[in-house]
């Protein structure tokens, strides 16, 4: 078992730099910078196509970039140096890096055979190696943080979308990640179980949990996170304090934005 350097504690949590990524002939993010400290609650706000959940994915190393390179907690994601030059790493290791960062999808993506606590369960035990009687004991902890305490016997089939999508979180947080990524965690829910979702993030904003969210949810950004990014055609736009972009953007591109979805 190789053991990971230690982060620099004075590093961001999150650092982008000239991040580019293209799909053929579609470059989707061009040349994005980006930087989230510790215990940060980021929102990235923008139309659909504008690059958002591929920078999420490009964080998460779901995909490769195609020039510049992003640091997870002071470490390179997917590629380590050694003299002066950078490597990519094998795929045992970037497993081992995705580790630290959680990420929530659109859709829940439960294991449809197992129950709830089995969900949340799995990666610790199979992952981690930890016992399953302090797994069995962290799940059922982690099922009443997200509201569901006397859910750990359901099957998925037999959750509403909104308690399926908070098994989703406590599974990504049985991993114990320094880093949580939202990819429109609220985009694939009856509008009457968004409020569900979103006051579980809210408790893991309060609780200091670093968090980039990719979401049209504008009242949560405002509300809950420290910084809204919005983005356009693969760039950063303009990036400030919630009250200071939805109340009173510098930028045309965003002020039409925010017009269509307020």
């Amino acid at each position: 078992m190789t053991t990971r350097p230690l982060a620099d504690a004075a590093a961001p949590m999150v650092e982008a730099l000239a991040v580019r990524k293209s799909f053929g002939d579609n470059e989707v993010l061009k040349g994005i910078d980006l930087t989230v400290g510790h215990g940060e609650v980021v929102s990235l706000l923008g139309p659909s196509g504008s690059g958002k959940s591929t920078l999420l994915r490009c964080i998460n190393h779901l995909e490769t970039l195609d020039g510049g390179e992003i640091s997870v907690n002071g470490h390179l994601v997917g590629y380590r140096r050694h003299g002066g030059k950078k490597y990519e790493m094998r795929p045992r290791e970037v497993a081992a890096a995705r580790r630290d960062v959680g990420m929530v999808f659109q859709r829940f993506n439960l294991f449809p055979h197992l129950t709830a606590l089995e969900n949340v369960m799995e990666a610790p035990v199979f992952v981690k190696g930890v016992g399953r009687a302090q797994a069995r004991e962290q799940a059922h902890e982690l099922l009443r943080r997200v509201g569901l305490p006397d859910k750990p016997a359901a099957y998925p089939f037999q959750l509403s979308g909104g308690q399926q999508q908070r098994v989703a979180i406590a599974r990504a947080l049985a991993m114990r990640p320094s880093l949580m990524l939202f990819d429109e965690p609220t985009s694939a829910l009856d509008p009457e179980l968004v409020g569900e979702v979103l006051d579980v993030m809210r408790g893991l904003a309060r609780d200091g949990m670093t968090m980039i969210v990719v979401t049209h949810e504008i009242g949560f950004a405002r509300e809950v996170c420290d910084r809204v990014v919005f983005m356009d055609g693969g760039v950063v736009v303009e990036e400030g304090d919630p009250a200071q972009v939805l109340t009173r953007p510098t930028h045309a591109r965003t002020r039409n934005f925010l017009s269509k979805v307020l």
